[in-house]
């Protein structure tokens, strides 16, 4: 487990993000891209569940940082966690359920679910990584919120909120580095004035949350989109991984067991409302 990481608490509940800086070394973000890419197409599951890829999730950095913004001991995870690699995926959105109804049950209190991510390349000086929008977690409206694209350097480490609209496969420009392209702009950006990606893009995601009603909804949402199903049904722990999570003070919910038998789950390909 690792040793306190220091948080920005205040900056992630005034602008839905922040990025912690230098948690990880160059050499095991290394050791992640290799896992990532020795492991890719394997059929493992999520995070938890590929024995290679476990050590993200439960080094204790993810529930450190959870533990730091949301206040709380009793942080939990229910098996939404994955790696993408050069994933093409662009557009702004949002993760939570409620996600258009301004009057659902997602915007009702303090919201605690977050989204982490590692991206295992530099996107200081490189193209590729995350564009946001600032201060967008607190409404519904995608358009609200400046454009913000996240320069991460290798070894931070990206958390946001699942209410904050976000969009992959940001674009830096080589000049000037401070003007951030839309998502939608970027298709007609002329490619000799984008920086260089730096290698293969890799990045490694997760949901934390508290024990709660949000984290509830959550799940059942995710009960319905085929490709979580699809996962959860491949995510096997064994006494390893939940040991391994334990020592990390991260609780498991075992959502593959939850469904187990049901045919009626998983029936979304895209996002659909949920009724409350």
């Amino acid at each position: 487990m690792i040793s306190k990481v220091t948080v920005d608490v205040d900056g992630f509940w005034e602008n839905g993000y922040t990025i912690v800086r230098g948690v990880y070394s160059p050499e095991e973000i290394q050791r992640f891209r290799r896992a990532a890419f020795e492991t890719r197409g394997k059929g493992l599951g999520d995070l938890l569940a590929n024995p290679r890829m476990r050590p993200v999730l439960v080094d204790g950095t993810f529930v450190e940082i959870a533990r730091q913004i949301l206040g709380s001991e009793d942080i939990w995870y229910a098996g939404d966690s994955s790696f993408t690699i050069n994933s093409k995926q662009r557009g702004f959105h949002k993760d939570n359920v409620d996600r258009q109804d301004p009057a659902g049950p997602d915007w009702k209190g303090r919201y605690t679910l977050l989204r982490f991510g590692i991206y295992l390349q530099d996107h200081w000086s490189h193209t590729g990584g995350l564009n946001l929008r600032a201060k967008s977690h607190n409404t519904t409206d995608h358009t609200y919120g400046k454009n913000v694209y996240v320069r991460t350097r290798v070894g931070d480490v990206a958390v946001w909120s699942m209410r904050t609209t976000h969009s992959g496969n940001g674009v830096l420009l080589k000049f000037p580095r401070w003007v951030y392209p839309e998502p939608s702009q970027i298709p007609r950006i002329p490619r000799r004035a984008i920086a260089p990606a730096d290698g293969d893009r890799v990045a490694v995601f997760a949901a934390l949350g508290l024990n709660d009603a949000h984290h509830d909804r959550y799940v059942e949402y995710l009960k319905t989109r085929t490709y979580m199903v699809s996962s959860f049904r491949a995510s096997h722990y064994d006494d390893d991984a939940l040991a391994a999570a334990d020592r990390a003070g991260l609780k498991v919910r075992d959502v593959g067991k939850e469904i187990a038998g049901d045919d009626s789950v998983g029936k979304n390909e895209k996002w659909e409302p949920m009724p409350y």
